[in-house]
């Protein structure tokens, strides 16, 4: 990776992203020295330009920005960090530099749900349930998804709401897991519903 810390007099701008929730957390500036001591310690140093020296995330309040990846942008001056913050990242005592509150959004581990399906379907490890549906087939899958389905019916009819979200929650497995056997994503499904939120959509 090729960073140009001399195109703005020895420092780039590092935007720092938690790399669980991707929201941005806050704008730091790094020397080629903070840079290679950010990877050397795992944790996120900054150059300061008020005090003109280093300075470690979390030396003096513990609230570190622990490392999980760099990336350089397509000028090869501005910095994406990815972390895992520990604690609030702002001085202030908020989540982030813009007061926003650093919360993770559950619908974004549908992906990462979808992620660790494929891997199954590549790798199709013993003693994995995924591994069985997919060896049984796409009428099975199918099937399957049918009737945690006709489940969750059930328990919305007639059960409670945490049963009705257990079998939901069956329903959308089973689902992705048919739609990994297809070659296709979860993230499919959510831009056909997004076209069809437009006002111009029209049924098939």
């Amino acid at each position: 990776m090729t960073i140009d810390f001399e195109k703005s007099g020895g420092l780039v701008p590092a935007i720092i992203q938690d790399a669980t929730t991707n929201n941005v957390l806050m704008l730091g500036y790094m020397n080629e020295e903070a840079y290679k001591r950010t990877v050397a310690t795992g944790k996120v140093t900054f150059w300061s330009r008020s005090r003109k020296t280093l300075w470690t995330k979390g030396e003096t309040s513990g609230n570190y920005l622990n490392l999980v990846s760099i990336s350089v942008d397509c000028d090869n001056d501005t910095l994406l960090v990815k972390v895992h913050p520990e604690g609030p990242v702002c001085h202030k005592g908020t989540d982030t530099c813009w007061s926003e509150e650093n919360n993770f959004n559950p619908l974004l581990f549908l992906s990462e749900l979808q992620d660790f399906i494929e891997k199954r379907h590549e790798e199709m490890p013993e003693g994995s349930y995924t591994t069985s549906l997919f060896k049984d087939g796409l009428n099975r899958m199918a099937q399957k998804v049918g009737e945690e389905a006709l489940e969750a019916v059930i328990e919305a009819v007639n059960g409670t709401d945490d049963r009705l979200v257990y079998e939901a929650s069956d329903m959308f497995y089973h689902l992705i897991v048919l739609l990994t056997a297809k070659g296709l994503r979860i993230e499919d499904v959510a831009r056909e519903l997004l076209e069809r939120h437009s006002p111009g959509w029209k049924k098939h």
